[in-house]
């Protein structure tokens, strides 16, 4: 009710002041009518303004004033070298009209050309190009990717935008108790990235307010920075894939490291549980890969020395099935 009211008396006063003060030689009805015309240009303007990005109204802003500058040059520079004056005053009008409205579309279209960082890469010496790697909050709660920055394979600076903190805070701050123990444990994950001497954590207040989901605001962040994406989301790793944007998946990671295991081959395992089957016994690995052994169900709670049958690779992970011939080692 307030916005509406301040726009009704931004409005009147415009009208008022051509009413008072009508311009173009109008008479005072005329100049109220384009008062009104002019009060509610602005009110759209404003409206228009409210929904964009601050980082649009910037470049475009600055690309509207370059234009200008770029206009008045060239209009001057061919002031002086045609002989007509008309035709001197149509090119200086037309440069005039025609670069603001090139630059003011530049702003819009690739804000990044404008930005300072992208001016200061022509002064900067050459050198390693700097990368950016955008953490969602699966990823910080998941918890191995400081123990991977630890290793120093994870190059370039890590970027956590605002609104994954904030909703890493609301996790934390949740009523549920397992939800709350995962939002602390994050809030730790990343006091420890900001002590590791191998790699350098930046909070970034890049933002995209019309945009509500956190997934959706990092794709966007990572088309800003051109940064690649550190997740655990399924969900957010196929969609920021098929918008072209480099995702490293920490779940592939561990997939890919897990140790290759042939059938023929021997390892040790504990048996944990009785397996489906008649006399299996079920194992796990360190990495949770599960392992059914054959004729090990009386072994329950041993640690035994089983041989590798087959392997299967399945949707949800890796599965080993082995057989027990031994005794007890």
């Amino acid at each position: 009710m307030g916005l509406i009211l301040f726009r009704l008396i931004i409005i009147i006063l415009v009208l008022v002041a051509g009413y008072f003060y009508p311009p173009f030689t109008l008479n005072r009805t005329g100049g109220a009518l384009v008062g009104l015309l002019l009060g509610a240009l602005i009110i759209l303007l404003e409206t228009r303004v409210r929904r964009a990005q601050f980082r649009i109204i910037w470049t475009a802003s600055i690309g509207t004033l370059l234009g200008v500058l770029a206009g008045w040059l060239l209009g001057s520079i061919y002031h002086t070298v045609v002989r007509t004056s008309d035709m001197a005053s149509f090119i200086r009008i037309f440069f005039l009209i025609a670069f603001p409205y090139i630059g003011f579309l530049l702003g819009i279209k690739k804000p990044e050309w404008l930005e300072p960082s992208f001016f200061a890469n022509f002064f900067r010496s050459q050198g390693a190009e700097r990368t950016y790697k955008l953490l969602d909050t699966s990823v910080i709660i998941d918890g191995r990717i400081a123990e991977v920055c630890g290793t120093g394979f994870v190059d370039g600076d890590l970027v956590v935008p605002q609104f994954v903190l904030k909703e890493l805070q609301l996790v934390a701050d949740s009523p549920d108790p397992l939800k709350r123990q995962r939002g602390r444990r994050g809030l730790e994950v990343l006091d420890r990235l900001q002590k590791t001497a191998k790699i350098k954590v930046v909070i970034s207040d890049l933002d995209f307010p019309e945009i509500k989901d956190v997934d959706s605001k990092l794709i966007e962040c990572a088309k800003a920075l051109k940064a690649k994406i550190i997740t655990n989301d399924f969900n957010l790793n196929k969609v920021a894939k098929l918008q072209g944007i480099e995702v490293l998946n920490i779940n592939e990671l561990a997939n890919a490291l897990k140790p290759v295991v042939l059938p023929g081959e021997t390892m040790r395992v504990f048996i944990l549980k009785e397996g489906k089957e008649k006399d299996q016994g079920v194992a796990y690995l360190d990495d949770g890969t599960m392992v059914v052994v054959d004729n090990a169900r009386r072994m329950i709670g041993q640690t035994v020395d089983i041989t590798v049958t087959s392997v299967l690779q399945t949707t949800v992970g890796k599965m080993i099935f082995g057989r027990y011939n031994g005794e007890l080692r």
